[in-house]
Order: structure tokens, then C-alpha cells, then sequence
């Protein structure tokens, strides 16, 4: 509750600048504020219980679990805002606006996880979704930014009237909203449950699923992330991505009684789908950003396999999101810095960039094999735990086409790698870097490598 307080409050700071015609200051305050907000849950986790006392009505749930993802989330948004400045550089006089939308978007994200009664989850995933169908169309006049926008607020629309109707199912079976009533419940009343409990917990996963981007229900995102804003592209990729699927996998410890063996076999399928969609489609994409929306799409299926073995997978998901958007944020830093000025994404703006930038080639090329899954980096062992979860699940099949998949998208990373590294420059002019973008792609990949190093940092922790 403390962290997401903090959270709100910092967003209202941001709104206050901007009367106060201070912009000046916005984003310094900002990162201050993110910082020790990030401090200050960090402070949260270590002692395992809120500063600020426990919320006796279970409106927000403080659980290592969601501590634990509440710190991704705001280490993933200082990135994003450290970017803003520069990014909206043209755009000062509403540099505000951008700004609190993502911090409100952080305290969405916080609340999915940290959500005790369906209500808060409810609000914190409209938080975020409004946020971000704010920002994918904040280029009034980009084509390609108002497709954007209106896509993913009719998809994302559809999703959350499909997830409210399924916590409104639930709720007449149980007669709760409160988390914990409603799972003891539910496991105490399993053989006798009315129907509808089935069909609720069908149509918020259903709903999720959307919001993660899995298959079938993941064709709004190719479009979405090339119309958007780039640093829109990148908080969509990374933040909102993952707090999806940390909120569906925690919706699927609570309402675990309705994983049935024919709903783990609808799961198997869609998480092999996810991923052969994924990986396939991506290897004819000329557009980076959307190179990396079905990049990020076989991800999600990587991830969902967690769902089949929630009670011992929160270790694995949480370092599966970590790997994965930490090699996102230093992939984006990198396209951001490459494709400034220009009106495309294209692979073409990459070839020779060896020659051009060595420091971005090689943070590009570190997160492109993070995200295949090479060692050192921390996406080798990402999908190595979750294999090691689905040998023990009993579901080889996924540990098959897994690496199968693992094999895919090696050849599309590094296909991307070529061109930086054999073909020749469009320009031979040196490129101009903001040092902002190029501290952000550094630090990001190397706290990769370090999860890859030391992965007990995160499979150590009691989740």
C-alpha cells in the first residue's frame, strides 16, 4: 500500500510541476522521487512487512511476490523516464503530461500485482491500459500514432469487458471480491463450485491473455508497436508486458481451483502456438519494432508455461520477466538512439553500425543473444529454470518445442547483428548519441549480465 501511496503522489508532483511552470526540473524530480520510492520498497522487501502498517481491509496485499515485481516495474520506469527528456526534447511544453501518464502506468502495474481485493486489480489494470491508449496516439498528427491509439483501445476495451464480466461471474459464485476469501473458498467448495465460477475464471485469463499478447488473442500488437511512439513502443514492450503476465500468473494462484487437466492442455497449446507465431513471423519483419513486437509475443509464451506450475514458478517468472525486459530496455535504448530523426524503424538504419557507434552494436548484439537465450546472459538461464519447471511438471512437450523456438529466434536475432556487423553504412557520418540513451542501453544490459552471472540474486528469494 506504502509503495503504491508513493507512487500516486508522484504522479500528482509531476502534475503540480507543470502548473508551477517548473518543466525545468520535471524529470530530475522524477527520478529523485522513483529512486526512493524504489529505495523505499526495497527497504519493504528486505524486512518482509509494510512501513506504513497493514491494510486491514486486504484492499492491496503486501506479499513478497508482489514487492518483488513492484521493484521491476520502477527500475523498468526510471529507464523509461531517464529517456523521456531527450526523447521529448520537441515536445517540452507537454513533457508533463508524458511523464505522470507513465508514472501512473507504474502505479497500474503495481496495483495488478499487489492487489488483494478484485476490485484494486480492476482499477490498476484500467490505470495502466488508459495510460498507455493515451500515449500510443500521442502524436496527433502520425497516421501511424492514431491507428495506433484506436487499435489498441478497441482491443483493449474488448479485453477489460471481458475481464470485468469474468470478476462479476466470480464474484456470484463465491459472493467475495477479497483474494482470499474467494481461494479459500473456492478449494474448500472445489467439487461443488457453480459453473459460472468456471466460465468467470475462463473469461479474465481470456482477457489477460489479451493484454499479454498470447495467441490467438495477440494480432493488435505488430500494429500497436510500430504506430506508437518509440519510448511508447518500448514501455509497452517491457512495463506493460510484464505486469501483465505477473498479474495473470498471480490470478492463477489465487483462482488455481479452475486449472482443470483440460484447461492445462488448452494452456499447453497456446503457449506452443504463442511461441511458433511468435518466432516464425518475426523472421520476415523488416521493422525492428515490430521484430520485437512478435519477439515479445513468443516471449509471453515462454512465460505462460510458468501458469502450469504456479505453486513453485514465482522464482521463474519473476527472472523470465526480469532477463526479458532488461534486454528489452538496452534493445529500445539502442533503436531509439539509431532511429532518432528519421521517419522508419527499418533494419536498413542498422547496417554498418559497427562502424558508426561500436559501444550500441555491442549492447544491441548482448541484448538480441540475451534474448535468444545464449550464455552469459541472464536469458540463457530465464528459459533454463522455466524448462527446469516444465521437466518437473511432467510437460516435455513444452521443454521440446521450447528450445525448438530457442533455435528460431537465434537466427533472426543474430540476422539483425549481421547487417550491424558485415553490411556497409547508409551514412558514414559519425552518429550522434544522447549520452542518455547510450547510459540506459549500458546499464540495462549489464544488470543482465549480472542476473546471468549470479541468478541467485532473484532464484534465491522465498516468493
Amino acid at each position: 500500500m506504502s509503495t503504491l501511496i508513493a507512487i500516486s503522489g508522484l504522479g500528482i508532483i509531476c502534475l503540480l510541476l507543470e502548473i508551477l511552470n517548473l518543466r525545468k526540473i520535471l524529470i530530475p524530480v522524477t527520478l529523485l522521487g522513483l529512486i526512493a520510492i524504489l529505495v523505499f520498497a526495497f527497504v519493504e522487501f528486505r524486512i518482509g512487512e509494510p512501513l506504513m502498517g497493514a491494510d486491514k481491509y486486504n484492499m492491496v496485499a503486501t506479499s513478497s511476490f508482489s514487492q518483488a515485481f513492484s521493484i521491476l516495474f520502477i527500475l523498468l520506469t526510471i529507464f523509461i523516464v531517464a529517456m523521456s527528456a531527450k526523447f521529448y526534447q520537441d515536445k517540452i511544453t507537454k513533457i508533463a503530461d508524458y511523464v505522470s501518464l507513465k508514472v501512473f502506468m507504474l502505479a497500474g502495474a503495481v496495483a495488478m500485482v499487489a492487489f488483494g481485493n478484485f476490485v484494486v486489480f480492476f482499477i490498476g489494470l484500467e490505470v495502466l491500459s488508459i495510460a498507455a491508449y493515451v500515449l500510443a496516439s500521442s502524436e496527433p498528427k502520425n497516421i501511424r500514432s492514431n491507428e495506433a491509439g484506436m487499435k489498441y483501445f478497441i482491443m483493449g476495451a474488448f479485453a477489460s469487458s471481458f475481464i470485468m464480466f469474468g470478476i462479476a461471474l466470480i464474484y456470484g459464485a463465491t459472493g467475495s471480491f477479497d483474494s482470499a476469501e474467494i481461494t479459500t473458498f473456492s478449494l474448500s467448495q472445489a467439487n461443488s463450485l457453480p459453473v459460472w465460477f468456471n466460465l468467470g475464471f475462463v473469461m479474465v485469463t481470456v482477457g489477460m491473455m489479451f493484454k499479454a499478447s498470447i495467441v490467438p488473442f495477440h494480432f493488435w500488437a505488430p500494429d500497436v508497436y510500430e504506430g506508437s511512439p518509440t519510448l511508447v513502443t518500448a514501455t509497452m514492450s517491457t512495463l506493460v508486458k510484464v505486469a501483465a503476465i505477473g498479474a495473470l500468473f498471480k490470478l492463477m494462484s489465487i483462482l488455481s481451483v479452475g486449472i482443470t487437466p483440460a484447461y492445462e492442455t488448452i494452456l499447453v497449446v497456446l503457449s506452443i502456438l504463442t511461441m511458433l507465431v511468435g518466432n516464425i513471423t518475426a523472421i520476415k519483419q523488416k521493422n525492428i519494432k515490430r521484430m520485437m513486437a512478435y519477439s515479445g509475443i513468443s516471449h509471453a509464451g515462454f512465460m505462460m508455461m510458468t501458469f502450469l506450475a504456479v505453486e513453485t514458478s514465482a522464482n521463474a517468472v519473476l527472472y523470465y520477466a526480469s532477463a526479458y525486459s532488461l534486454a528489452g530496455i538496452a534493445a529500445f535504448a539502442v533503436i531509439l538512439a539509431v532511429c532518432q530523426g528519421k521517419d522508419n524503424e527499418d533494419i536498413e538504419n542498422f547496417f554498418g553500425l559497427l562502424k558508426r557507434e561500436p559501444i550500441l552494436t555491442a549492447v544491441l548484439i548482448g541484448a538480441l543473444l540475451s534474448l535468444s537465450g545464449i550464455p552469459i546472459f541472464a536469458g540463457f538461464f530465464a528459459k533454463f529454470f522455466v524448462f527446469g519447471q516444465m521437466s518437473q511438471a511432467s510437460h516435455l512437450i513444452l521443454v521440446f518445442f521450447g528450445i525448438v523456438n530457442s533455435v528460431i529466434a537465434v537466427y533472426y536475432y543474430l540476422g539483425v547483428g549481421n547487417v550491424m556487423v558485415t553490411k556497409e553504412p547508409v551514412s558514414t557520418e559519425h552518429l550522434p548519441v544522447p549520452l542518455v540513451y547510450k547510459a540506459v542501453a549500458v546499464i540495462a544490459i549489464t544488470l543482465n549480465i549480472l542476473l546471468g552471472m549470479f541468478p541467485d540474486i532473484i532464484m534465491g528469494l522465498h516468493l
